[in-house]
């Protein structure tokens, strides 16, 4: 067997077991939204904090949703950089101890936790940011 079919059966029953692990969707039904007036949507809140209200979103602040929003893109980079860290695990593994195959793997597990180490540094560089910012604007 090559590594490329080990590749390709490796990568289809990962897929065939994330498909199989899925929980069923819980789908909210879709409300119903009387159309907007032109005062309606000219409506803006005096700080020009709050998004959403007049389109049905809700009363979210801006600063929250942003926050929220850095916490999901460093979270994805973080599951990535582990992901990179697992399959440079696997490359050693299947190596056979070959030297240049020991070689990559340990440089892509090298990559992986450095990339995981600038995810981290981001993640609390932010997370301080972001709390020095609530806390002066009063949001906490």
């Amino acid at each position: 067997m090559t590594q490329a079919q080990r590749f390709i059966g490796f990568g289809l029953a990962l897929a065939v077991a994330l498909v199989l692990s899925a929980s069923a969707a819980f789908a909210v039904t879709t409300p119903t939204y009387t159309p907007l007036t032109a005062s309606e949507l000219l409506q803006v809140d005096t700080a020009g904090t709050t998004i959403g209200d007049v389109a049905g979103l809700g009363q979210e602040d801006l600063r929250t949703t942003i926050a929220q929003i850095i916490r999901a893109i460093l979270a994805f980079l973080g599951v990535v950089a582990v992901v990179i860290i697992i399959w440079g695990g696997f490359k050693w593994m299947i190596s056979g101890g070959a030297d240049e195959k020991v070689q990559k793997a340990r440089q892509l597990i090298i990559m992986g936790i450095v990339g995981l180490a600038i995810v981290l540094s981001a993640y609390a560089i932010a997370q301080f940011v972001i709390s020095s910012l609530a806390s002066a604007t009063g949001l906490s």
